[in-house]
């Protein structure tokens, strides 16, 4: 659930639909206080908005339910007075990460900076290019192991699983029209808007697609330009397994060879010698 950004609603609301609009502005309000000023008890919260504590803390506990915030003890510095410590709620990760961050501009910052280190041009590009390789090698062995434990036509089902576990959302799905194969989509790119201006990013990716699968693979749209989902065309490699399964087992041993059958003998051809007294003579 995101807390920040919204965008404005239609003034026209049934009753329930307005409280719930309010409410869920009420929760923006509350995490975005914690975001500016720190952790905070429910007494500062209350004071800073302007609620009642009852409401700050009905407010706080959807937003320890939905993983915004979390409460822990308040730390002491100092000498530590009598009676347990007040407890404060500070922003999760996630809940940090439900407001504007600078991660893509810090990432395209730092792929411009390895660019022009290389010497720019050509050098930059490989560079970079190495660069989006050496990333997406680290994920290897994991994708891999999922990989490799899925049946020969299952494994781009598991790439897909493989990739949704990191935040790509992605799906496989047969592919339409007469092509022989499958098509794996990726519906979300945490990387989208840093590929806009390296594409690298989308190569390497696809490289890597294509050794973990044993096979080529064709990138057919990318969410970096412009297209709604990322789309790899993934050919039918079932008659390479059932090659690569009949090279792997052993060839029959050849049945012993038979001695050839006995040659039947032939009698002996008489030789009519003519003798040297009737040589050269006409018969009578």
């Amino acid at each position: 659930m995101k807390y920040v950004g919204e965008a404005q609603e239609a003034p026209a609301r049934a009753p329930q639909e307005e409280l719930a609009t309010g409410e869920r502005s009420t929760r923006n309000r509350v995490a975005r206080s914690i975001l500016d000023h720190g952790p905070s008890t429910v007494a500062d919260l209350a004071g800073r908005l302007g609620l009642t504590q009852a409401a700050v803390r009905r407010h706080l506990d959807t937003l320890v339910g939905d993983d915004v915030v979390e409460a822990r003890e308040q730390r002491v510095y100092g000498a530590r007075t009598r009676g347990r410590p007040a407890k404060v709620f500070a922003l999760t990760d996630c809940g940090r990460d439900a407001f504007d961050q600078s991660y893509d501009t810090l990432a395209v910052d730092a792929l411009r900076w390895i660019a022009r280190a290389a010497g720019g041009g050509a050098a930059g590009e490989a560079a970079v290019a190495s660069f989006a390789r050496d990333r997406i090698e680290a994920l290897t062995d994991a994708y891999r192991a999922a990989i490799e434990a899925a049946g020969p036509g299952e494994r781009t089902e598991a790439l897909a699983k493989a990739l949704s576990a990191d935040g790509y959302a992605a799906t496989a799905r047969s592919a339409p029209g007469r092509q022989q194969g499958e098509q794996l989509c990726q519906h979300h790119c945490p990387v989208a808007h840093v590929a806009e201006q390296y594409p690298q990013l989308c190569e390497a990716e696809t490289e890597f697609f294509s050794r973990l699968l044993g096979t080529h693979v064709q990138r057919l749209a990318t969410i970096a330009h412009g297209d709604g989902v990322c789309t790899t065309f993934i050919p039918q490699t079932e008659p390479q397994e059932r090659q690569r399964t009949a090279a792997a087992r052993p060839t029959p041993p050849s049945p012993p060879l038979r001695p050839p059958p006995p040659r039947p003998k032939t009698p002996p051809q008489t030789t009519h010698h003519t003798s040297a007294s009737t040589a050269g003579r006409n018969p009578a």
